[in-house]
């Protein structure tokens, strides 16, 4: 734990305070932030609290009361829950607004991760107490990336963008020489990860027809269909460099054996339109130093999908936050499963990924965008046609 960097923080967001409390790990962001052992036997609450400014004080059970010796700061000590709240109340009563894993609303359920009693028992200690949410400064320390880190994400973009290049060439190299089908080609692409010195949490969605209207189908090797002329090909694609703190690369392209139809370069157009509305709002938002939250830019991709008149068919959220987990815990692209109202941070990575998604077949077109301090940036390759496969 860096305690200078995270009081400065707190300093910087107008925070009071940052209380970390945990009960049998159901916190797992604590353990990350303070840099405690997850492997940690937690049978009894500890809390931490970090003020913006002075020293941290510690609240532990006797029974397990060395967990946070590794931790700076004063301790107290608690056996009966009566000395609990006595002691809770006494470490809070300097402070008005108290930050903790909490969304209003359950509004981000990533960080909504306190429990509804203890939010009570901590308003409960003066009518003046507010719970405020860490949302921002859980992403400034979990989703924002090294320049190490940033590296490895555009390597294993090279990688991958070369991968995905290739994979169409072989899907039609094989539809046109006795066939191929989607499990198949899932491991074609599993193998040459393995050349690459990649690795993936999950292997890629290799979608065929009506499965890719479905945007999480995955093919088995019990259930694949086959990939044949005339077949409309999703592939979503993601990985890793194996080398420890690396960063995903995540992208989806789209294509035909053959030749593309008017429908599906109508709707291929559209979700282009709607990813690169989403890129020009992140890009202009940096250049003017405009602080932007990712439901806006939710909201602009789904509103020029919907002016299409193809809103219905956009089913899921923009786009999601990219770290070392390919889902990470910065800002998402989202208005619609959760209004995320997150800052977009300098030096995070994220996906745009707009879909729109039909009985007999959908289009998503993804890209990695990464930020910094004045600009964004696509990492990699963008699709603008229809592979003709």
């Amino acid at each position: 734990m860096n305690l200078p960097e995270i009081q400065a923080a707190l300093r910087d967001a107008g925070h009071e305070c940052w209380l970390f409390y945990d009960h049998h790990h159901r916190d797992p962001i604590a353990y990350r932030v303070l840099g405690l052992p997850e492997s940690m036997m937690v049978t009894r609450r500890w809390f931490y609290l970090i003020p913006a400014q002075g020293e941290p004080v510690k609240l532990v059970h006797r029974i397990e009361s060395h967990h946070l010796d590794p931790l700076p700061g004063s301790k107290l000590e608690y056996s009966a829950w009566q000395e609990l709240w006595q002691n809770l109340e006494a470490m809070l009563k300097p402070y008005r607004r108290i930050t903790m894993q909490y969304s209003p609303n359950n509004q981000i359920p990533y960080i909504s991760l306190v429990d509804a009693g203890m939010l009570e028992l901590v308003r409960s200690f003066g009518s003046g107490k507010e719970i405020v949410s860490s949302a921002n400064l859980v992403a400034r320390f979990e989703a924002t990336l090294t320049e190490a880190q940033i590296a490895s994400h555009f390597k294993a973009g090279e990688a991958i963008d070369k991968i995905t290049a290739a994979f169409f060439q072989e899907v039609g190299r094989r539809a046109r020489n006795g066939g191929t089908h989607e499990f198949e080609m899932q491991q074609w692409i599993m193998e040459a990860f393995a050349r690459e010195g990649l690795e993936t949490c999950d292997p890629p969605n290799v979608s065929v027809n009506a499965h890719s209207g479905d945007p999480h189908y995955e093919p088995t090797s019990a259930s694949s269909a086959p990939i044949k002329q005339g077949d409309f090909v999703l592939l979503d694609i993601w990985a890793k460099r194996k080398e420890p703190g690396s960063v995903y690369y995540d992208i989806t392209w789209t294509g035909v054996v053959g030749t593309p139809n008017d429908k599906q370069r109508e709707v291929f157009d559209v979700v282009r339109g709607a990813r690169d509305t989403g890129i020009r709002a992140v890009q202009q938002a940096f250049a003017n130093k405009q602080k932007i939250h990712g439901w806006e830019v939710d909201k602009a991709v789904r509103g020029f999908i919907a002016s299409k008149g193809w809103g219905q068919y956009f089913i899921h959220r923009t786009g999601h936050s990219i770290t070392g987990d390919i889902h990470g815990n910065g800002a998402n692209l989202d208005n619609l499963e959760t209004k995320d109202d997150r800052e977009i941070l300098p030096n995070t990575c994220f996906s745009v990924e707009p879909g729109i998604y039909l009985p007999e077949f959908g289009v998503r077109s993804e890209v990695n965008m990464m930020v910094r301090q004045g600009c964004g940036e696509v990492t990699g390759r963008i699709q603008n046609e229809l592979v003709a496969i």
